[in-house]
């Protein structure tokens, strides 16, 4: 395919390049009536339209005119727990009467809730109920996500999502990557102790179907001493990302940190201490501003990582109790409004930085020869700015997967 007459060409980068970290997160190439093309799904070229290929060569079905409209990579969500059954609204009327967070799992609410309905849920109906999240999070632009198992948080359960994580995978143009979180919330009919014992157990089984592995070490759920023993069972299966500092300074981010994590997510909580933990790792912070906006929670510091020669990814969180929505766009303009991010910033957030904290940065994320073209071609008139700025008016002309 030959995509020309693009207004803007937004998202180059050099090959090579897979994550921005401090002012290099303000920056990306920009090239101004432009053509790209496409072989095999992949990126092979792209230039001023002075220099665009001959037209001849190429069918009428393979030529896009572009009529002025943004060509960028598409959204990169590098969190979220999209499989899950039923829905938790009558929470959402708890939390509009004033419970916290907190309040409502300890009555047996939050994440042990959505454990009982998908344990009553079949797997051929969970895969059903899931796959309309996932269509829609491909409508609005994203080409590639991450998604968590979580509410089984029993063996068979935890293997009955993570089966349907990778079907949904096997369904879909868009990469997914597949995350083992077993440690969301200790299971019924278990001591904590207990429960961890078999989140260890349970893990050479999950490494076979996951890609990577996460615990929930926050206050109230899993501690940095259980997070140490849960990452040692997953030592040479599964690499960890980390739900850290939603709730309190929990100690997440340095023990993910410690064991190699490819992500430490949330961030609502943090200090000097997780910024120097931080600074010299691979780890990359990733914060999910659409929870603090559903739940009323902190914002991460996003421009203080920044300022401390940091990178940040944004992700969407989508799941039915914190984050109901999967929109990527929106989180971008959460993160300039609410985070102070510049567009660029929040641009590169959603997309290179994305990619690379579920480790697909190779493929996905920016304009690169040679890159899955996961591309998202806009109506005419918009730019970066405008995307967040006029954050609810539509503008996706057209998704490439």
């Amino acid at each position: 395919m030959l995509i020309h007459n693009i207004g803007i060409l937004a998202g180059i980068q050099p090959e090579g390049q897979l994550r921005l970290e401090g002012t290099e997160q303000g920056c990306t190439g920009i090239l101004e009536n432009a053509w790209l093309s496409i072989t095999d799904g992949r990126i092979t070229g792209f230039g001023p339209m002075a220099t665009c290929p001959c037209h001849s060569d190429h069918s009428e079905e393979s030529l896009l005119d572009a009529r002025g409209g943004m060509l960028m990579p598409g959204f990169c969500d590098s969190h979220t727990h999209v499989v899950y059954a039923g829905s938790r609204d009558g929470e959402f009327l708890d939390k509009i009467n004033g419970l916290s967070y907190e309040e409502i799992a300890a009555r047996g609410g939050g994440i042990l809730n959505s454990s009982d309905l998908l344990h009553r849920t079949s797997e051929e109906e969970l895969y059903r109920e899931s796959m309309p999240r996932v269509e829609e999070m491909l409508g609005k632009g994203t080409v590639a996500l991450e998604i968590k198992s979580g509410y089984g948080l029993n063996p068979e359960d935890e293997l009955k999502m993570l089966r349907v994580i990778r079907r949904i995978g096997q369904s879909v143009p868009a990469a997914v990557k597949s995350t083992f979180l077993g440690a969301h919330a200790v299971g019924r009919g278990y001591t904590h102790e207990d429960y961890v014992r078999a989140v260890m157990e349970m893990m050479p089984e999950a490494a076979q179907l996951a890609d990577f592995v996460d615990v929930f070490c926050d206050e109230g759920f899993f501690t940095v001493e259980d997070t140490a023993h849960i990452l040692e069972a997953a030592r040479g299966l599964l690499r960890p990302k980390i739900h850290a500092n939603e709730l309190a300074v929990s100690g997440g981010v340095q023990v993910g940190v410690q064991y190699g994590a490819l992500s430490v997510d949330h961030l609502e909580r943090t200090g000097e201490a997780e910024i120097q933990a931080l600074q010299g790792s691979a780890t990359m912070p990733t914060m999910l501003p659409g929870s603090s906006f559903f739940l009323g929670l902190p914002y991460g510091k996003a421009r203080e990582f920044l300022d401390a020669g940091l990178g940040i990814a944004l992700a969407s969180d989508y799941n039915p109790g914190s984050s109901p929505s999967g929109d990527m766009r929106f989180v971008m303009a959460l993160g300039c409004i609410r985070m102070r991010l510049t567009p660029v910033e929040a641009f590169n957030a959603v997309t290179l930085n994305g990619a690379y904290a579920m480790g697909l940065s190779r493929e996905y994320g920016s304009i690169t020869v040679g890159k899955r073209a996961g591309l998202i071609l806009t109506d005419p008139g918009w730019d970066l700015t405008k995307i967040a700025y006029q954050y609810q008016t539509p503008f996706i002309r057209r998704v490439f997967l």
